[in-house]
């Protein structure tokens, strides 16, 4: 197995390559065919995927009660959770640093189950068809039976898996720092395509209709169609990522470890704007939540940033004690997020006023998770943590 550098991407090239190299298997095409679009309907009850929906808007279906309380605290001793959890039919699934994927219930917060590994987990959960799908950081991607916590099939890549899945009909959409991004079969794992960049893919695949956006460390940003696996376009984004691309009204939002956040046209290939911080600019590792209002984003430079969406011009920016590598999401008007800190934040969406926060003992890498009435979110001294009303 390749096992990749640990430093991020920013380090490994200076000069990124264009090209794009496609690889698809005859029968993973004639299968792929038939397949519709993805059937992630959205619920109020339900957070199946990183950032709530196959498009990465970050934005709840769910209400949160306005007075916020702490109903549970889930514990490990070995690892903390730099994962993220998704939440599916009154369970919590997410992976730790100590190698375990866990199943939680939502309302007591005792765990139904655990599967172990010899790995550890920096990706999210993925939860889909009655199965959980997680990769970890030897590089291989589990598929675990939702109820039982026994693997139905694992797929092996050549390098730490850091993405999150997303879905499209029956297959399951993974990238790697293998430089691929893998299109498997729900039902058994096999390869149905797989799509070469130019350097490590670490964000999660956002899903638009029959196509797919993925930013990577090769400094592009590469649509790819799902039937086949072919690249149709990409955007020279002029530095690295491993922020996962959201998708509004048509347009795709990212930032860069060059610490520029950019809407782009994906249609024309072009950047509508690019936005840069005008004090102590610092690189993008949150992932955008989007709305019409404002698109909300974190940074190192320790400020949750709200940018107009249409124009990128600064709203407002909100100052935490530590880097915010956690990705906001938004619930009415309110922003959650967490921050190195160790705090989780609510903000107002329009004026960025601090609304309640909660010393959560630990670091906070990950991103809410909101269902039911309910956040959940993890902490890298090892605690998730479930907020809602008493």
């Amino acid at each position: 197995m390749i096992y990749r550098s640990a430093f991020f991407c920013a380090v490994l090239s200076l000069v990124y390559s264009p090209v794009i190299a496609t690889a698809a298997e005859k029968s993973g095409n004639e299968s792929a065919k038939s397949k519709s679009a993805p059937v992630l309907a959205p619920s109020s009850n339900a957070w199946p995927l990183f950032r709530g929906n196959a498009q990465a808007t970050g934005v709840a279906k769910s209400d949160l009660p306005e007075k916020l309380e702490l109903l549970w605290r889930f514990s490990t001793t070995k690892g903390g959770f730099e994962s993220s959890a998704a939440i599916v039919d009154g369970v919590v699934y997410v992976g730790s640093m100590d190698g375990n994927l866990y199943a939680i219930d939502l309302s007591s917060g005792r765990k139904r189950w655990e599967y172990s590994t010899e790995s550890t987990f920096k990706g999210s959960t993925g939860v889909y068809q009655g199965r959980i799908f997680i990769g970890d950081t030897d590089g291989r991607f589990h598929c675990v039976d939702a109820a039982t916590g026994k693997e139905q099939w694992h797929f092996d890549t050549d390098g730490e898996i850091d993405s999150s899945p997303n879905f499209h009909g029956d297959h399951v959409l993974i990238g790697s720092q293998d430089a691929m991004l893998y299109c498997l079969d729900i039902g058994n794992g096999k390869l149905v395509w797989k799509f070469e960049s130019a350097d490590q893919i670490r964000c999660f695949p956002t899903v638009l209709d029959n196509h797919c956006f993925v930013a990577g460390c090769d400094g592009r940003l590469h649509s790819i169609e799902l039937i086949t696996g072919k690249g149709t376009s990409d955007v020279n984004i002029d530095s690295p990522t491993g922020s996962s691309p959201a998708v509004m009204d048509g347009k795709i939002f990212v930032g860069t470890e060059g610490n520029d956040f950019m809407a782009i046209d994906p249609k024309n290939a072009k950047i509508l704007w690019s936005y840069r911080a005008k004090m102590h600019p610092a690189a993008f590792r949150s992932s955008a939540a989007v709305t019409e209002y404002a698109t909300i984003v974190g940074s190192r430079d320790k400020l949750v940033h709200a940018i107009d969406p249409k124009t990128g011009r600064l709203l407002w920016t909100f100052a935490t004690k530590g880097r915010v590598d956690s990705s906001p999401v938004v619930v009415g008007r309110r922003v959650f997020v967490g921050s190195a800190d160790g705090r989780l934040y609510a903000l107002d969406i329009k004026t960025g006023q601090k609304l309640w926060d909660y010393e959560a003992g630990g670091a906070i890498l990950s991103s809410p998770a909101v269902a039911a009435g309910k956040l959940v979110i993890g902490t890298t001294q090892g605690d998730l943590l479930c907020f809602g009303a008493k």
